[in-house]
C-alpha cells in the first residue's frame, strides 16, 4: 500500500468516525451560535472592505493632486505679488 492510499484511507476513516459521533452535532451547534453572534455585530464582508479601500485610495490620490495644484497656484500668486 502506498502512502497516498494509506492517508486517503485514514482520512476516510476519520471522517466516518466524526460523522457518527456527537462531534458533528457540536460542530453544527457551534456554527449556528457563531452565525447568530456575527449577525448581531456590525461587520462588513471582505469584498465590501476591499471596495472601500479602493475608493479611499482613489480619493487620496485625487486629494494629493488637488493639494499639489493648490500649492502651485499659491506659489504663482505669491510670485505675482
Amino acid at each position: 500500500m502506498d502512502m497516498n492510499t494509506f492517508f486517503n484511507d485514514l482520512q476516510s476513516k476519520i471522517n466516518q468516525a466524526i460523522e457518527n459521533s456527537p462531534a458533528k452535532d457540536i460542530e453544527k451547534n457551534v456554527k449556528s451560535m457563531m452565525t447568530q453572534g456575527f449577525s448581531r455585530l456590525d461587520l462588513v464582508t471582505r469584498e465590501e472592505f476591499d471596495i472601500q479601500a479602493q475608493v479611499l485610495a482613489k480619493t487620496r490620490s485625487k486629494l494629493e493632486a488637488v493639494e499639489a495644484r493648490l500649492a502651485e497656484l499659491e506659489a504663482r500668486l505669491d510670485g505675482a505679488k
